[in-house]
């Protein structure tokens, strides 16, 4: 699992990525709908959503003759958790720093 989750920080270490991911998390859609709002091309957003699927943050499904991108709510809820156990971790060391500033005389 670790692996997955290393991907998917990577995969979205890419701004363009990000936007795509953002335009899905509004609506799934396909290549022509994201690249038209976009200023990359068509083979270029195909290009983001094969790393996005490996990552496991997007799934695809075809719809005639097209190919229906969206959210994979079950990845993104894994980067969720990760991401939380930082802000846990950070949450405990401010408090520790706190509390050792205030029993300082």
């Amino acid at each position: 699992m670790a692996t997955y989750v290393d991907d998917a920080w990577t995969a979205l270490g890419d701004p363009s990525r990000r936007q795509i991911l953002r335009r899905l998390a509004e609506r799934p859609c396909s290549v022509t709908e994201i690249a038209e709002e976009l200023p990359i091309s068509r083979p270029a957003v195909s290009q983001h959503l094969r790393v996005l699927k490996e990552a496991r943050l997007v799934l695809v499904r075809p719809q005639g003759t097209r190919r229906i991108y969206e959210v994979d709510l079950q990845g993104l809820a894994t980067l969720r958790e990760e991401l939380d156990q930082f802000w846990g971790k950070a949450l405990e060391n401010f408090k520790r720093l706190v509390e050792e500033e205030t029993e300082q005389p």
